[in-house]
């Protein structure tokens, strides 16, 4: 469930097999679970999502997400130092919650790695984002749905996606389904546009 799955701890932390990574690879949408974490922002929370780590022996982190994971990733270092959740301390193995030397030193690094998930496609440096092609898929989907009742009926469909100020997937969109007018940030339309269009769509 995110970093609420690193903070809570338990059962939300599991080692994949090869039954549990079977037969996902075609799905859309997060197969592992997501959710926004606000103890996460505390120095309290990440103090429980460090002890978790260590717990489980993960010295390694692979952050996937939009701005939230990503700032919540950078966010570490910057308060903490050393260990990028916390630093480990070495402390008598027998008070509940406190780490022996020996679990401090096989664990006195964090490695993390982020990778942008996005359906907006707006990352520089990148081809696609993860999560743009299922996006896309969907938007076809939907677009293939509606075409023969916008033809039985004869009327006109705006369809708006997603993307904020990114406008990849209104544009390839639109190219795949032979779109006759479509409106993406990057070129806002100039004036008089309202009568071009009704004009266009009536040849």
């Amino acid at each position: 469930q995110g970093y609420e799955g690193l903070v809570e701890g338990g059962d939300n932390i599991k080692q994949a097999n090869w039954l549990s990574v079977s037969n996902i690879i075609q799905l859309g949408g997060t197969v592992i679970g997501s959710a926004r974490c606000k103890a996460f922002t505390t120095r309290g929370g990440r103090l429980r999502a460090a002890r978790n780590l260590v717990e489980h022996g993960i010295t390694n982190l692979c952050v996937i997400g939009g701005g939230g994971r990503p700032t919540g990733a950078g966010i570490h270092p910057k308060i903490t130092g050393g260990m990028a959740m916390c630093p480990v301390r070495p402390c008598p193995p027998h008070p509940a919650g406190q780490i022996s030397e020996e679990v401090a030193r096989e664990n006195s690094r964090l490695n993390i790695v982020g990778l942008v998930g996005s359906i907006d496609n707006d990352f520089c440096g990148t081809d696609m984002t993860i999560g743009t092609d299922s996006a896309l898929h969907r938007i076809m989907e939907v677009i293939d749905a509606i075409t023969t009742t916008a033809q039985s009926h004869q009327r006109t469909f705006v369809l708006e996606v997603m993307g904020r100020h990114c406008g990849y997937l209104a544009l390839v969109s639109g190219l795949a389904s032979g779109a006759d007018w479509l409106f993406i940030p990057e070129s806002p339309p100039e004036d008089g546009w309202e009568d071009l269009m009704c004009e266009r769509l009536g040849e």
